[in-house]
């Protein structure tokens, strides 16, 4: 019985070889095209549409190109109406340091198209600054000096102009824009001020995680009653302030300048008004005062003598100021 089957069927047909050698053709165009493209964009990254100048020359003459003024000893051999290379709208020059005493190497930085500095710019090697910074107070320009892209730099700045803060070191490192090695980079230079709690007001308080507009009215209302804090650890002082609420805005304030109690001037209307002292402490303190020598006045005699208790005392002795000697 003779073999039906079609005998071409296993040989690939003539279209499908076409399109075989037409992939091909397809790909090897494509990455001669890309390898052209790549090739034209570092020839313009290195050269844009117009190479630089660079001279050798003496010092002398590397003076007068900077500053366009004839070099002392050619003065009078060089006519008046030469255009001196650095003179023209555009063109710049600098100086690289010197491979001999005698001459520097000159770069006349030629004029270029919008279109090439803007092609330099995006294929360049991006180059990045490090310097101190506030990322809540940073310039989208700053941003990109520390080494961001302007998507990334934008992308910073609308986060703080929707509410966004970065109260912490950690929640600069957190934001989706910042890599980890950027961050690492940045770390040591990232600035974020604390707030004062002699100078904040009650919206500045608010900010802190945790603290709501109750808490925050009694920062306010009991430092006016302090005169000022001494100490940080005065806020748990307050009701229901506790340690756990504390430690949660510790690294996030400061006293710039602590309040130092004039406990030893004080006329007794002005001491009863303390939270440490009140009305029967503050008539003991002037009773004290006016029978001791200045040489005993302490918070530690107070005690003694009974006029406070060991915890006002406490208190007290930090943020109170010595007797005058």
């Amino acid at each position: 019985m003779k073999n039906s089957r079609n005998p071409d069927a296993d040989h690939p047909s003539a279209t499908f070889k076409v399109g075989a050698i037409a992939l091909v053709f397809l790909v090897i165009g494509y990455q001669v095209a890309l390898f052209v493209y790549k090739a034209s964009v570092s020839a313009v990254v290195a050269h844009r549409d117009r190479p630089d100048t660079v001279y050798v020359v003496d010092r002398a003459l590397a003076e007068e190109i900077l500053s366009g003024a004839p070099a002392a000893h050619d003065r009078e051999a060089r006519p008046a109406s030469s255009v001196r290379p650095g003179a023209d709208r555009g063109v710049r020059s600098s100086v690289s340091a010197p491979d001999r005493k005698s001459s520097v190497s000159v770069r006349r930085e030629a004029s270029h198209s919008p279109a090439a500095r803007a092609l330099s710019g995006t294929f360049s090697p991006r180059r990045y600054e490090s310097f101190p910074f506030d990322p809540n107070t940073a310039t989208q320009e700053e941003f990109q000096r520390l080494g961001f892209s302007e998507k990334q730099a934008q992308s910073l700045v609308r986060y703080r102009e929707k509410g966004g803060r970065f109260r912490r070191k950690a929640d600069f490192a957190r934001s989706f824009v910042v890599a980890d090695s950027v961050y690492e980079r940045l770390e040591p230079y990232i600035r974020i001020p604390r707030l004062d709690l002699n100078t904040a007001d009650s919206a500045a308080f608010e900010a802190l995680p945790g603290i709501g507009p109750f808490y925050a009215g009694k920062m306010v209302s009991y430092r006016r009653e302090l005169g000022g804090y001494s100490y940080p650890e005065q806020l748990m002082d307050l009701w229901k302030f506790d340690r756990e609420k504390y430690d949660a805005i510790a690294d996030l304030i400061t006293i710039s300048h602590p309040y130092r109690y004039p406990l030893w001037t004080l006329p007794e209307d002005s001491l009863k008004l303390h939270p440490y002292i009140r009305k029967y402490a503050a008539h003991g303190i002037v009773l004290y005062r006016s029978a001791s020598p200045r040489s005993e006045w302490s918070v530690d005699r107070l005690v003694s003598a009974g006029i406070l208790k060991a915890d006002q005392g406490a208190k007290l002795a930090r943020c109170v100021t010595a007797p005058d000697r």
